[in-house]
Formats: structure tokens, sequence, C-alpha cells
């Protein structure tokens, strides 16, 4: 049931949101060029790599895509880029991870390499289902971004505060995960991202 409805609605969303994904783009372009898009390789289901997907909101940095992430780092943030960000609108193109298979809508955000191995065992059991789009550690930490970028060690705070709750929230959901569940999620991520 999972699958159909993560491909039914991936591709229903994909469609409607047409305009969207070329508007979003055209700000891009404007702004800062090419490319519009932002692949970065991310551990998926199994430990296994895949690459990831989002509206570019940084300038450009080659390392960046093989999975660089320094926390804390918005340097680089583009005018567009922390609209896209505040708004979520940088993730939609997810969408189509989803639709491949890579990703479902819910389930734990995937991380890149460096992260997975600060705490391997934890990941484990987390890369037993597929990653997603949104969960419960989404919603809790949807103001990320301006927890570390009040702290004076980002690094550090992310490593040993932030994640760490987030691998509970994630150990926590492949215990219990249900198909409601996944639909209550949804709708407390559309709350969070509406009324924020």
């Amino acid at each position: 049931m999972k699958t159909i409805f993560d491909f039914t609605i991936s591709l229903i969303f994909i469609i409607l949101l047409i305009p969207v994904f070329l508007l979003v783009s055209l700000f891009i372009i404007i702004d800062t060029g090419f490319p519009v898009f932002f692949i970065q390789k991310r551990v998926g289901k199994g430990g296994k790599l895949f690459s990831m997907l989002k509206f570019r909101t940084m300038t450009v940095l080659k390392a960046a895509q093989q999975g660089t992430f320094d926390a804390g780092d918005s340097s680089r943030v583009t005018s567009v880029g922390k609209i896209l960000r505040k708004t979520k609108i940088d993730e939609l193109p997810q969408l189509i991870n989803v639709l491949i298979g890579k990703m479902s809508i819910v389930g734990p955000r995937p991380e890149v390499q460096k992260w997975v191995n600060a705490y391997p065992e934890r990941w484990t059991i987390v890369h037993s289902v597929k990653p997603g789009i949104t969960d419960n550690a989404s919603i809790a930490f949807r103001n990320e971004e301006e927890i570390l970028a009040t702290s004076s060690e980002p690094q550090n705070t992310y490593l040993n505060e932030i994640l760490p709750r987030k691998l509970e929230l994630y150990e926590e959901y492949v215990r219990n995960k249900t198909f409601w569940g996944d639909i209550g999620i949804i709708f407390k991520t559309a709350t969070s991202v509406l009324f924020r």
C-alpha cells in the first residue's frame, strides 16, 4: 500500500506542480544562473548511496555534490535560496526520487555519508526502510538552520545534540510505522509549513 501510495501521490503532485517547477527554475536562473537542481549523494535503504534532488539554494560547490555537508554553513545561500528554504519549496524535486522508488513521501530523512559514519549501528536500523521527504524529525527540527546559526560550534551541536535526537525519532518511526501514521505525519508537515 505504501509503495502504491508513494508512486501515485508523487506522480499526481509532479504533474500539478509543473508550473511551480518552471517558475522556481526561472527565478534560480535569473538569480544565479545554472544549474537549477542540486544533486547530492545521500545514504538510502540498505546503506546504498543515491542521488537526492533539490532546487539549488546555494552557490555551486563541487565538493557538496559528493556529500559534503557543513552543519550551520549558510554563507553560500542565495537570495532566492533563502525563500525556497524557508517555504521548503527546495525539497519538491524529491518527488522525482519518490517516483523512481529511491525515497518515500514519509520516512527518515537521508543523510550524507559523513554523518552516517558518526553513528553506524543506529543508522543500520534506520536504513531498513526507504528514506522520506518528511517525518517527525523534520517537523521537530524545522528550525534547525536557526539553531545551528546561533551555535558557536555548529558541527558539534549537530553531531552531539541534533543528530542523536533525530536518530531517536527515526528509530521510533521504524518500530511503529503504519500507513495511517504516515498520513498523520503528512498533515502535521503541511500544518507546520503553512503556519510556521
